[in-house]
């Protein structure tokens, strides 16, 4: 068995577990999960079959967020992605990032947090589940997910795993998308469970 596939298995005996095992706060129910970013497009394809699993064994309804496609919504909602272009092309890079930032941060904008949420309204936290993927959407640092879930505590109950494209030294030291000097600054969130590090 792969350490995907292993990972994976022990996520979903946590996810259908009564009562749930992926936080140890019963207002918290968030999970990360850690795969290497080399393995992107064989999460995505097991993880179809993965929810199809949750539903057709365990009752489970899981909703897939992609935090790709609100990034580049935010952006284009806001002030249009020439805008964006246009930043990048004068500016430069990290100012494009930093514009997409305060974009999804902002009140005045579109907190990705809020978008989030608009995803989700109306699921039942007894039975539905959010999958966050496609984070390489923040990449390279233009939001950190860690963030993200702070954000939507105590906004949700519905249970939710983020999905995190990285390496991991150990729980509590991330390094997204293995990525040099990002270590400690890109997932991990001290409440909640991260799968797929070795303990």
């Amino acid at each position: 068995m792969s350490s995907l596939e292993r990972d994976l298995s022990v996520l979903e005996a946590d996810l259908v577990a009564r009562p749930m095992r992926i936080s140890a706060y019963h207002d918290l129910p968030f999970a990360i999960f850690r795969y290497e970013p080399r393995e992107e497009f064989r999460l995505r394809a097991r993880l179809r079959l993965f929810a199809i699993g949750l539903e057709e064994n365990h009752g489970k309804r899981v909703r897939f967020v992609s935090l790709a496609r609100l990034v580049w919504r935010i952006a284009e909602a806001c002030q249009g992605l020439d805008y964006l272009y246009r930043v990048e092309q004068f500016r430069g890079f990290d100012a494009a990032q930093e514009h997409l930032n305060h974009l999804m941060r902002s009140p005045q904008f579109r907190p990705i947090a809020d978008e989030v949420l608009a995803e989700i309204d109306g699921l039942d936290p007894e039975r539905d589940l959010v999958f966050l993927v496609r984070a390489g959407g923040f990449a390279p640092r233009i939001y950190r997910a860690s963030v993200l879930l702070n954000e939507l505590h105590q906004r949700t109950m519905v249970p939710m795993v983020l999905f995190y494209p990285g390496s991991a030294q150990s729980a509590a030291d991330l390094s997204f998308y293995n990525l040099p000097g990002d270590a400690g600054l890109g997932g991990y969130n001290y409440r909640v469970k991260v799968y797929g590090v070795d303990a």
